[in-house]
């Protein structure tokens, strides 16, 4: 419950060459719909089709079958006293666990936090924590900002911290968020705490404990209790969540287990399976042999299954759910979106940024290569490692080699002596929780100093330089260390459109010598840099073996025709995976009519999982949103209206659905509603850019270009780093007359990043004001990130 969704537009979409007016941005070229990729929680823009060249497309298809290690036996929930009477040794195990404490009833036994009369203040609001006929209550600013008594219906968690749930109206679970920090008072613990300290919150924030981001219905749930079940009504906009167990039991990992205790009651041969929905024994019968001469371990035999991974990744991974009902065995992606690693949650070396858990870092690890699964470094029950300090290390890397100072130049003892330090540096999230980054990678001072990245060196010497540190590692090991280039670099270059990255993106993408993670990345960030080199990249993407870049290929795949781009996904709406089952369905969904009859039936199919996907999800803003968007694909724009209109219900403060129901009323030649639906959602979003950008647009549709000046200078000062508004605004400069200054603007944005419309936008203005030179330069800009570019060749680029 600890991150704040901070919902960016993805101005990223390729277009053709720069428009030269906003009147011409106004009628097509920049104003789109905007659309929820794949019903993950982050935003895009709806390009256009263009600029992309054709070429044959491939793809990884079947028909859909039961997930790896899925069992036969249909099997109910029994709960984890069930599993006592034959495992009590796990089953003692996990009950002192994390897993076990996840969530439960409050009362005397699991109230960790000071109920006796406690306060704590913090932005004018005081908060009192006491106990009242048995019960835990807390006295705090409530919906309306008002003190009022909440009881306190469960914990949540142990440690390092413990928060607390309340019950508001509708069946609504709401993490307060004033914690309690479980840590020893020696330790800084012992005492209230409230989350994002550095936020100035109230009532009306999203991050307040009342407001949506904070529900555990549809936040948490789904991990902190077992086989939970949202039931969530649109009708009535309650809740009647349920679940098996209330905390993390042994069917979370195992499945459900009636089957497996029949079974155990007379064992019968003749049932391999035991009963059980899933078999986790790929560590059954392996081994790690360290190579003397190495001193590193390989594991005999390979290992050729994910389950125990896919068991663990639904609950450790930044992912957003797209179905419920997962269970052990079941594939990953048919219930879940993994992100990938965008600039707000990773560092482009693909060091943790935000709160992304454990999943997308192991991915991109040479462990995760080499075989290592999670419980080979943790003990499933406990979830404590295995071996203490550097021996859990020791399991695969020698320690005459490894642990000494002739590897880590440090004092035994000390924390630089210490494998994890270097190799898995934490970052504190939810104040005083830090995690470790489980990408297990060598310290990398020198990409700090070429990408501004964190390195583990600094971590403690933070009063030195990364050029420090780089020398440092130089001087110990060596010039040629680490002579290779590591894959953040072109993730940098990609993200900031600087020299080389179309091509460096391309690279990765085609390597299978990249974790897929990182590939699937790199296919995201090409829709950037159109041309033959990226096209060519993202098709191939297409049929990958790994369905997170086939995924992240759908989504940015453009073609020149829609039969073209019918024929290149098409042949995914029967792809293995769900995830990218649907998503192929939502591409096709605006042409579905020139789709031809043999894959009709296949679209069919999808596009329902499409919209089940959504159904599912109607307590949130972005489901109503889809299938408005839906709604408006399929020529529906009253439905589409109704449902923009729920996703405001849902959320007033929802952007998008302004935009898009704004978008729907362009659509019918009601400019006028157009510019009313905007200016409302700015007076509840004061300073929203995507509302000033679409009302500027609006306005230019109007004539009313003075004003519309006055919007895309207010988008443009609201977010100056964001390439697309200072773009826009320099457009409306130019059409006012103001070229010097929209010239200015641009060549100010082209510093900060090689964003291909600015520098279109900037040489065709240099040219226009007689500066050959100084458009010849933006164009050579623009050659150095992408070559390839088309807009290149009709302007006659150097290259």
């Amino acid at each position: 419950m600890g991150t704040k969704d901070r919902r960016r537009r993805n101005s990223s979409q390729a277009q053709a060459p720069a428009p030269v007016s906003a009147e011409a941005a106004s009628r097509g070229g920049v104003s789109r719909r905007i659309v929820l990729i794949g019903f993950a929680l982050a935003l895009t823009l709806l390009a256009g089709i263009g600029w992309w060249t054709a070429g044959p497309g491939v793809s990884r298809t079947s028909t859909p079958t039961a997930p790896e290690g899925a069992g036969k036996v249909a099997a109910g929930f029994v709960g984890s006293a069930a599993c006592t009477g034959c495992h009590a040794a796990q089953h003692a195990a996990w009950s002192k666990s994390q897993h076990a404490g996840a969530m439960q009833h409050a009362s005397a036994e699991t109230v960790r936090g000071n109920f006796d009369g406690a306060s704590y203040t913090f932005d004018g609001v005081t908060s009192t924590f006491f106990r009242r006929d048995g019960k835990y209550v807390v006295r705090t600013d409530g919906p309306d900002g008002k003190l009022a008594d909440f009881e306190v219906r469960y914990t949540f968690g142990l440690e390092p911290l413990q928060q607390y749930l309340v019950e508001l109206p509708g069946g609504r679970l709401q993490a307060l968020a004033v914690t309690w920090d479980t840590r020893p008072a020696d330790k800084g613990g012992q005492r209230w705490f409230r989350q994002y300290p550095d936020e100035k919150l109230d009532f009306r924030d999203e991050l307040h404990w009342t407001q949506r981001s904070q529900n555990w219905n549809f936040m948490c749930a789904d991990c902190h209790s077992t086989n939970i079940r949202k039931n969530y009504d649109a009708a009535t906009d309650a809740f009647a969540t349920q679940w098996s167990e209330i905390s993390v039991g042994c069917e979370s990992c195992h499945g459900p287990g009636s089957a497996h205790v029949a079974w155990a009651k007379d064992r019968p041969s003749s049932d391999p399976t035991k009963g059980l929905i899933v078999a986790l024994d790929e560590r059954r019968g392996a081994a790690w042999q360290i190579d003397p001469a190495s001193g590193n371990a390989r594991r005999t035999p390979e290992r050729r299954s994910g389950r125990e991974i896919e068991v663990c990744g639904p609950c450790h991974a930044r992912r957003a759910q797209i179905a419920e009902g997962w269970q052990a065995g079941a594939a990953f992606m048919d219930h879940y979106l993994p992100s990938t690693l965008s600039a707000g949650l990773y560092h482009a070396d693909g060091q943790q940024r935000d709160e992304v858990f454990i999943w997308g870092s192991f991915l991109q690890s040479r462990m995760h290569r080499a075989g290592v699964t999670c419980s080979d470094c943790h003990d499933p029950h406990t979830q404590k490692l295995r071996a203490p300090g550097n021996a859990v290390c020791g399991q695969c890397h020698l320690a005459s080699k490894y642990d000494g100072k002739a590897h880590h130049f440090h004092p035994e003892g000390t924390p630089g002596a210490q494998c994890a330090n270097c190799h898995m540096p934490a970052t504190t999230y939810m104040v005083v929780d830090p995690r470790r980054d489980h990408s297990l990678r060598v310290p990398r001072p020198d990409l700090s100093v070429k990408l501004g990245t964190p390195n583990a060196c600094n971590t403690c010497h933070r009063e030195k330089t990364a050029q420090w540190s780089a020398d440092q590692v130089v001087r110990w090991y060596g010039a040629q260390r680490r002579a290779e280039s590591h894959y953040g670099e072109a993730i940098d270059a990609g993200r900031r459109g600087s020299a080389g990255a179309a091509r460096g993106l391309a690279a990765i993408v085609t390597s299978v010598a990249y974790p897929p993670i990182v590939r699937a990345s790199a296919v995201e960030l090409l829709s950037r840099y159109p041309g033959r080199t990226a096209d060519a990249a993202v098709r191939s993407a297409l049929g990958d073996a790994d369905p997170l870049v086939r995924h992240a290929a759908l989504v940015v795949l453009q073609a020149p025709t829609a039969p073209d781009l019918l024929a290149s996904i098409s042949p995914l709406l029967n792809d293995t995976v769900r995830a990218v089952r649907v998503e192929a369905a939502r591409r096709i969904a605006p042409y579905v009519a020139q789709l031809d009859a043999a894959s009709r039936p296949a679209f069919d199919r999808a596009i329902a999982e499409y919209e089940a996907v959504q159904q599912g999800n109607l307590d949130r803003p972005e489901a109503w949103m889809n299938l408005g968007n839906l709604h408006a694909m399929r020529g529906d724009p009253a439905a589409a209206e109704a449902a923009y209109r729920e996703a405001l219900k849902r959320d007033a403060r929802f952007v998008p659905a302004y935009v898009n129901l704004a978008d729907v009323r362009r659509e019918q030649q009601r400019e006028a509603g157009t510019e009313g639906i905007l200016r409302e959602g700015l007076r509840v979003v004061p300073n929203a850019p995507a509302l000033h950008e679409a009302l500027g647009l609006s306005l230019v549709r109007q004539g009313k270009k003075g004003a519309a000046l006055a919007e895309f200078a207010a988008a443009w000062k609201s977010t100056p780093a964001e390439a697309r508004y200072a773009y826009l605004y320099a457009l409306a400069l130019h059409d006012a007359g103001r070229r010097t200054e929209a010239i200015r603007l641009l060549a100010d944005s082209a510093k900060g990043s090689g964003d291909r419309d600015v520098l279109l936008a900037l040489a065709m203005y240099r040219s226009e004001a007689g500066d050959e030179a100084g458009a010849g330069e933006a164009l050579k800009q623009l050659a150095a990130v992408n070559p390839d570019d088309p807009a290149l060749a009709q302007m006659r680029a150097p290259r």
